[in-house]
């Protein structure tokens, strides 16, 4: 978690210089790509690439990625392609490539025409394979998975050369094509590199370039029965679009030099591109395994990959969260090449500094109590003008009823208040925001003792903030809605999914789902709001004033039944 001194660090760093305008280098990728252009590398031409796996929703810890692919190839005039790599077809979907591509226009970023997938290269992937195989430098082993595992040995142990690695070209050649004609099982042989068994990188002890899966692919249907793996297809991938700067997360950096040797070993490329690894994101309070989420969301334990509790884009998108904050964020923690565990609570800052400007000012009332006014005339009402908020007097005011019964929350009032307690209590007085002020003489009770009712009066003099009458300040002010023209709705209270910044640090027989947060979601079922709040806008952010920013919930509200999702606290 960051202490107080990272977090004005971070607080303290340049903002990214303007789009389109190539300013001073904030971080380690723009230094290289600025030297890189300054030195004519790659013709001066700037090419990145997100390239997403389909087999899942993304998450708050992609977008930054997203952020910096898109956001270098803008700064330095060049181009970032948005490319699936859809290698593995047991875990990809069409919903999972739509999802993304969704989110990544949400984030505000477009791809053009540059939209790829690695199945688009499928024939060229193994027109390269065979070339390898014909300049000795791939062959089919026949070695189980198991054996792969023993072969192969570990950080302390050298591995063992396979039996099958001296196998003729001649002979890998036509079992390599009797792979891909169907003609052996799932795990009868694989395609290897011919390496370095001995290699102290293990990502170099002869990895393998293809295996065989008799599973159809979301795009190319049954055509192929062998996929190439990841770690071959995406250098080369990168290589046929002609990227540049191919930035990777850390975890990559063991794989580099695989990476390198696909680029340097396959002949007639367009491009040599060059890996480069930041720091991926990682906040207190979440998971970031999107095999993790998807085990939350198959076992049931949010209610889908768009969960407002999930730190998916979509989750984030449908609790409220501005595509803007998420931008800002980004921008502010910046680019490191040590691991990061950020403090969610920097995020959140993000966020409520984005809504502050954006959300439109309303009052809600969550645990309605009754008032009402003894002195002031029955059946009467009167408009009062709130405006919609108080930075930006462009955005106009709204009309609110002010009547003898109004709503108020439980919260702000007190039967025996401690010396410190300024809302309303038995004897006190309380001013009703943008309206009167008001002293409570005495309570209602039903028939088990709890308070249902306040009984108060109203100082006529004090309408709009004026003084009272007898001139006392009044240091208390709380919000309230009309008892008549108030509309009823759902809201939904969040709070953090896991309950221990670090839910992935569990003893011996736990797992990750036992810091889950039990409490993560409160329901209120009829709280009390404005009545212009039911013509709100899926498009708009409000401030619920002294509590928190809220939005329409986009799946299950509706004009019969308004659902509000808590976006976030007020500081």
């Amino acid at each position: 978690m960051f202490m107080k001194k990272d977090i004005a660090d971070i607080a303290a760093k340049k903002e990214i210089a303007a789009k389109k305008e190539i300013g001073p280098a904030t971080n380690f990728l723009q230094q290289i790509i600025e030297k890189d252009v300054a030195e004519n590398k790659n013709g001066g031409r700037v090419s990145t690439r997100f390239p997403p796996e389909p087999n899942g929703y993304l998450h708050i810890g992609h977008a930054k990625s997203i952020c910096l692919n898109f956001g270098l190839a803008e700064e330095f005039k060049g181009q970032c392609h948005l490319r699936f790599d859809d290698t593995n077809p047991e875990t990809e979907e069409t919903e999972y490539v739509e999802s993304i591509k969704e989110d990544i226009r949400w984030l505000g970023f477009d791809w053009g025409k540059n939209l790829f997938y690695a199945s688009d290269y499928f024939d060229q992937l193994y027109e390269f394979a065979e070339q390898l195989i014909r300049d000795g430098k791939a062959y089919v082993c026949s070695l189980n998975e198991d054996q792969v595992r023993q072969y192969r040995g570990d950080f302390t142990t050298p591995g063992k050369d396979s039996p099958y690695r001296q196998r003729p070209v001649g002979e890998n050649l036509d079992l390599f094509r009797r792979m891909r004609a169907g003609e052996f099982d799932e795990g009868a042989c694989t395609l290897r590199a011919k390496i370095d068994m001995k290699s102290p990188n293990m990502n170099m002890r002869d990895p393998l370039l293809y295996r065989i899966k008799k599973v159809a692919h979301h795009r190319t249907g049954g055509k192929w029965c062998i996929y190439p793996m990841y770690d071959y297809a995406h250098p080369l991938s990168d290589a046929v679009e002609g990227i540049t700067h191919s930035i990777c997360t850390l975890e990559f950096q063991d794989h580099r030099p695989f990476y390198d040797w696909c680029v340097e070993n396959v002949r007639n490329l367009k491009s040599r591109p060059h890996q480069y690894e930041f720091a991926r994101l990682n906040l207190t309070y979440l998971v970031m395994s999107k095999r993790k989420l998807l085990q939350l969301v198959k076992e049931g334990l949010v209610s889908g990959w768009d969960d407002p509790r999930m730190p998916t884009l979509s989750g984030m998108r449908r609790r409220g969260y501005r595509p803007e904050a998420i931008r800002l964020f980004a921008q502010r923690i910046g680019v490191a090449k040590a691991h990061q565990l950020i403090d969610i609570d920097i995020f959140e800052s993000c966020v409520r500094e984005d809504l502050d400007q954006a959300a439109h000012r309303v009052m809600a009332v969550l645990d309605p109590l009754k008032l009402v006014i003894e002195n002031y005339p029955a059946g009467q009402s009167e408009e009062i003008l709130a405006a919609n908020h108080p930075k930006n007097p462009d955005w106009g005011s709204r009309r609110l009823t002010f009547s003898n019964e109004l709503f108020i929350d439980q919260k702000d009032f007190m039967e025996n208040p401690p010396p410190d307690f300024y809302r309303l209590a038995p004897g006190r007085q309380v001013r009703l925001r943008n309206a009167y002020v008001v002293t409570c003489h005495s309570v209602v009770r039903d028939g088990s003792g709890k308070i249902t009712e306040l009984r108060c009066v109203y100082d006529p003099v004090t309408r709009g903030g004026k003084p009272t009458a007898d001139g006392k300040k009044v240091k208390g002010i709380i919000h309230w809605v009309s008892a008549k023209d108030s509309i009823e709705a759902e809201v939904r209270l969040y709070r953090r999914l896991f309950q221990v910044p670090d839910p992935e640090s569990v003893p011996e027989g736990k797992t990750f789902r036992d810091n889950l947060n039990p409490h993560s979601l409160v329901v209120i079922p009829k709280a009390r709001l404005e009545p212009g709040l039911r013509s709100a806008s899926f498009n708009l952010r409000y401030q619920f004033e002294r509590t928190g920013y809220f939005c329409l919930d986009s799946r299950d509200s509706n004009s019969h039944h308004l659902v509000f999702n808590q976006i976030v606290d007020l500081p």
